[in-house]
């Protein structure tokens, strides 16, 4: 196992949010072990946190939004997306608005500042969630689907179709997390033009910038709307380059929307709280299937710690084949209730029985419905104790067990 990381020192950024355009101070701390990442509004009186858990979010609209007692942090995505990226657990994140700044619109410029304090490993080894059968979640309000499958490592493909001219279908993947900076970090947020109409007009976007954004022009400009855009960007006019961009911009990948939206995945995901082994399969993702989806992983994870579900494989090179195990135990059949031992330390054991229709005690525990007696049950965990408490002896066949 690996250990668990934080940063070596604290770093500050400074910018403005999007929607608000209020300026923004936001600092990196480093955090304890099994701190996570922790959002802290200083601007607020006695510094109120907010912990990135799926449990704090309100809103998905235009990005992701936590809130706590009434305390709100708003598109909080592209920051957790970069300490993810930059193979992080713990930190805090002081802020000194509602919103971080939106910088260019990525994660490019919270990496940079994260290189430059560098990782400390810290004494805690790192937990994972390892998917072991297939997740699915699907929003058929905008057939948006997400899909986790096996995989010995943490691995995204998205899928994007946004059905215009303009930007069509594109896809993007990241098969290693150490690929983030090159190949996800700088991808920026977009919008279309009539998206960015509406956002105007709701007011919203006022840390707007063409620098920050990339914007699809999906229908013709109106004079009209070039008054808004002008207004809104303090330019003297609009541009639309000639792969259809509002302004001057040039891409940084051709699929530079999908790997936004993975990046946003990445970001959205982190808020389960632990990492994940599996490979993510998003088609059209946005925050609302992101967070869903986030929603039920945690869920199902925290129901399998509650229930101590064991992921094994039955079918792995046991550590005590049955002739071995009667090596120890005193038992013979039929009243060895134990056919190999798969784990084994110092403090626990795992243990299996294999039970088929051929047991002579179902052909009269209710034969009509064949139920595995408890005492034999009780019986099976005793004789698997029974070898838990030999392992340790040099000689176990020097002793019984009973």
């Amino acid at each position: 196992m690996d250990k668990q990381k934080t940063i070596n020192k604290e770093i500050t950024l400074k910018g403005v949010g999007l929607h608000t355009g209020n300026e923004v101070i936001l600092t990196f701390k480093p955090a304890p072990v099994n701190n996570g990442f922790v959002f802290i509004r200083t601007d607020l009186d006695g510094f109120p946190n907010i912990q990135a858990d799926i449990k704090y979010v309100t809103t998905t609209d235009r990005g992701t939004s936590l809130q706590k007692n009434g305390i709100s942090i708003n598109t909080s995505e592209h920051v957790l997306a970069a300490l993810v990226g930059f193979d992080l657990d713990n930190v805090f994140i002081e802020i000194s608005n509602s919103e971080p700044p939106i910088l260019d619109g990525s994660s490019k410029y919270f990496i940079e500042a994260l290189e430059k304090v560098g990782i400390k490993e810290q004494d805690q080894d790192r937990e994972y969630y390892e998917i072991k059968n297939i997740i699915n979640l699907k929003d058929p309000e905008n057939s948006s689907e997400i899909t986790a499958i096996p995989s010995d490592k943490f691995e995204i493909i998205t899928m994007v179709d946004f059905g215009t001219k303009i930007l069509g279908t594109q896809n993007a993947e990241l098969n290693n997390l150490e690929d983030f900076k090159k190949e996800i970090a700088s991808s920026r947020t977009f919008s279309f033009l009539h998206e960015l109409e509406q956002l105007i007009d709701a007011g919203l976007i006022k840390g707007g910038d063409l620098s920050n954004a990339i914007i699809y022009v999906d229908k013709q400009i109106t004079p009209e709307t070039e008054e808004k855009l002008k207004k809104i960007f303090n330019k003297n006019s609009i541009q639309t380059t000639s792969n259809g961009i509002l302004d001057n911009l040039t891409l940084h990948h051709p699929n530079e929307a999908a790997r936004h939206k993975l990046l946003d995945v990445i970001g959205d995901l982190a808020l389960i709280g632990i990492r994940i082994k599996g490979k993510i399969i998003a088609n059209k993702p946005g925050h609302k299937i992101n967070t869903l989806f986030a929603s039920k992983l945690k869920k199902i994870i925290l129901e399998e710690k509650k229930n101590k579900i064991i992921n094994i494989d039955l079918n792995q090179k046991p550590i005590y084949d049955i002739n071995q195990i009667m090596e120890i135990l005193p038992h013979r059949p039929p009243f060895l209730f134990i056919d190999k031992i798969l784990q084994i330390s110092a403090n626990e054991v795992v243990g299996v029985k294999n039970v088929s229709m051929n047991e002579p005690f179902f052909q009269g525990h209710f034969p009509s419905e064949p139920i595995l007696p408890g005492v034999i049950m009780i019986e099976a965990m005793a004789q698997t104790g029974g070898v838990l408490a030999l392992h340790g002896y040099e000689n176990p066949k020097l002793y019984s067990t009973y």
